[in-house]
């Protein structure tokens, strides 16, 4: 098998992780899934030599871990001051500016929002990407940044539902539950 092939099984590996993440109630999995679905795709960037994209794809992995464990403003500041440096000294076409914008929007959402309002963040900045990868002709970045946006617009929807009808859909689901007597 060439390294080609192992490339896409890289970016097949990294659809399937991406394309269940947006599933998890719980805020830590879901950040946490996200971190390693941009783990793998950077690994397929990088060896499908785009060097930028794996660079970028890494650095969005470490922010969202960064971000389960912090709030703070300093951190986020810190992450999007590294987007603008490292994205915009690298914008050869205007388009390119959706990527950036959507990758700092992004880190605001990680850091300074929770439940819908974080999903309802992460499902914009995915249409930057589509609209990006589209432009650029990037088959497998069309396709699951194109599922993201459809799965977690799907799931904005069903959580939005569940609110509406008094549920907490991110409530956290590690309270203790009693256990019957017997």
């Amino acid at each position: 098998m060439d390294l080609y092939w192992i490339a896409q099984a890289v970016g097949v590996m990294a659809f399937a992780v991406g394309i269940t993440m947006f599933f998890n109630r719980s805020e830590r999995r879901f950040k946490l899934q996200l971190s390693l679905y941009s783990a793998v795709i950077g690994c397929h960037f990088f060896l499908m030599g785009a060097n930028a994209a794996g660079t970028s794809a890494v650095l969005n992995a470490l922010r969202t871990v960064i971000s389960t464990r912090t709030r703070s403003i300093v951190v986020m500041f810190i992450f999007i001051a590294l987007t603008l440096v490292l994205g915009v000294s690298r914008i050869n076409h205007l388009i390119e500016i959706l990527p950036i914008t959507s990758t700092v929007v992004s880190t605001w959402a990680l850091f300074r929002t929770r439940g819908l309002t974080t999903r309802c963040i992460m499902w914009c900045s995915t249409c930057g990407w589509v609209i990006h990868n589209i432009w650029l002709g990037s088959i497998g970045g069309s396709l699951i940044e194109g599922s993201f946006l459809i799965m977690n617009g799907v799931n904005i929807i069903r959580f939005r539902r569940l609110q509406l009808r008094g549920i907490d859909p991110f409530e956290t689901e590690n309270k203790a539950v009693p256990v019957s007597k017997r």
